[in-house]
């Protein structure tokens, strides 16, 4: 058996699974994401270790002798979170988390230094984790004082886990201080932060051990002592091993909280004026480009809030077939935006509104937005070199089929829709804790699941679509003058 952890914005996830990859059970435990100022977005580190916990302790509940027959760990976690450690392994302050812009001064000027998008490949986004450190360093000196060790959140766990600071390539290259190409922290970046490679996690590859779980979890969990944890992934490439997204040409699209265009390369392409993120895989010798979106699912909740309806209420409104475009459009910046702005100030809006634009117009607005901003990120990949014939959809806004046509139609390619089956972080996690425990190959091992049903562009709704797209992309501009 290999258990696979994902620590995610809202909750974390055990997933269990046998040799064969057959899933044996899962436990679930959900965490809350603290808003103390706008733009801001925080967790206390403390609630994963016991959402862990519950999420484990809910599996042996169900699945006791499975779990105890565990022989390998992997982990996945949302990625760029800033958590703080003092000389004592204590936590300084609240984790500041992805989705986080209060640092976009400081990120602005990190980017200013050309020797950070020379070696990481990429802009130095507001939600890495650098400018973050950088943003503590001007406004909590004293908590800055104090730092001894800089860890991502998934890595957190693996402290708890293990008892050892160590990271992996894929989670670390979106931090800012990663030379991406080569694989290793950059001493020259770290040190443009006030910071040396001694207040960082050692690195391993993602299919590499990293950490034997300890003896106390061991006796708690009924688990073997020195069990092994695998390196691991930050969630979108964990996600990536999880789907068999591992080979060059190989896509995926996930609709969760937030967006992600997903593609695999077999070496580093980085074109950072792209706004796209490459980044390392998890796997050894593979790299991967990813437009991000930073308000996917997170864009319909806003909307289900507000409306008192639930999501799929919302969707299910707009019945199977796909309509055109009602000319009310909307913008998903409700965080600011990534892929292709970098920029964190910019915020949501709906344009085109009238009397008859009721609540499925609305929703049928919010879906489209969030269709385009996708193809704003395939067209960012384009400028990257990286072309896409088909993807491959996941998360949860992909259980909408409505969502999907929409999808399909904005980025006039197929997607297809994986055969039932739990394809995630979570997944991939596990997949990486085999390979990790028995020393597998990982090509053999991260295998792309069954495709179910494949949804075609609407080719009727294309030019509509064409259309609309475009006065999507002339509404960035225009709002942007307003806010100056």
């Amino acid at each position: 058996m290999y258990l696979g952890l994902d620590l995610g914005t809202s909750g974390v996830k055990a997933l269990l699974i046998d040799a064969g990859q057959k899933i044996i059970g899962s436990g679930h435990a959900s965490l809350d994401v603290s808003r103390p100022h706008p733009g801001w977005s925080e967790q206390n580190p403390t609630d994963w270790i016991r959402a862990c916990e519950t999420a484990i302790a809910e599996l042996k509940a169900s699945h006791p002798k499975e779990l105890a027959a565990v022989k390998g760990i992997g982990l996945s976690g949302h990625m760029h979170g800033a958590t703080l450690l003092d000389a004592g392994d204590q936590v300084l302050r609240p984790c500041i988390l992805w989705n986080d812009t209060r640092s976009h001064a400081e990120a602005a000027a990190l980017d200013a230094d050309p020797r950070f998008r020379q070696l990481t490949g990429n802009i130095v986004f507001p939600g890495f984790t650098a400018p973050k450190l950088a943003w503590v360093k001007n406004n909590e000196p004293s908590v800055f004082a104090k730092v001894a060790k800089v860890l991502l959140p998934k890595d957190f766990l693996r402290l708890w886990l293990t008892g050892e600071h160590i990271s992996e390539m894929s989670d670390s290259a979106g931090t800012s201080w990663l030379d991406v190409g080569k694989r290793r922290w950059s001493p020259e970046l770290l040190a443009a932060t006030s910071l040396d490679e001694r207040q960082m996690p050692s690195l391993v590859e993602g299919t590499e051990k990293a950490g034997a779980l300890r003896a106390e979890l061991a006796a708690s969990w009924g688990i073997a002592s020195g069990t092994p944890v695998a390196g691991g992934a930050g969630d979108n490439a964990a996600s990536a091993c999880g789907m068999g997204t591992v080979g060059a040409g190989h896509a995926f699209v996930s609709l969760g909280t937030s967006g992600v265009l997903f593609a695999a390369n077999a070496s580093y392409l980085p074109n950072p004026a792209s706004a796209v993120h490459t980044f390392c895989h998890a796997l050894p010798n593979t790299w991967h480009q990813m437009g991000v979106i930073l308000s996917a699912t997170d864009s319909l909740n806003w909307l289900s809030e507000i409306s008192g309806k639930k999501a799929g209420e919302l969707t299910a409104e707009l019945g199977e077939t796909l309509k055109a475009p009602s000319g009310v459009s909307f913008l998903p910046y409700l965080s600011g935006e990534r892929t292709p702005h970098n920029d964190s100030v910019i915020r949501g809006s709906f344009t085109g509104l009238a009397h008859e634009s009721g609540r499925a117009v609305l929703t049928q607005a919010v879906l489209e937005g969030v269709a385009f901003a996708f193809r704003d990120s395939l067209e960012a990949l384009k400028t990257a070199g990286t072309i896409l014939t088909r993807v491959t959809a996941i998360g949860g806004g992909s259980r909408s089929r409505y969502w999907l046509k929409a999808i399909a139609t904005a980025l006039q390619v197929p997607v297809d829709i994986p055969a039932d089956g739990d394809f995630g972080a979570a997944f991939g996690a596990a997949r990486l804790g085999l390979i990790a425990a028995i020393g597998a190959d990982p090509l053999a091992v991260c295998t792309a699941p069954r495709t179910d049903a494949t949804i075609e562009p609407d080719v009727p709704l294309g030019g509509a679509y064409a259309d609309a797209y475009q006065r999507y992309r002339a509404l960035y501009p225009a709002i942007k003058g307003a806010m100056a």
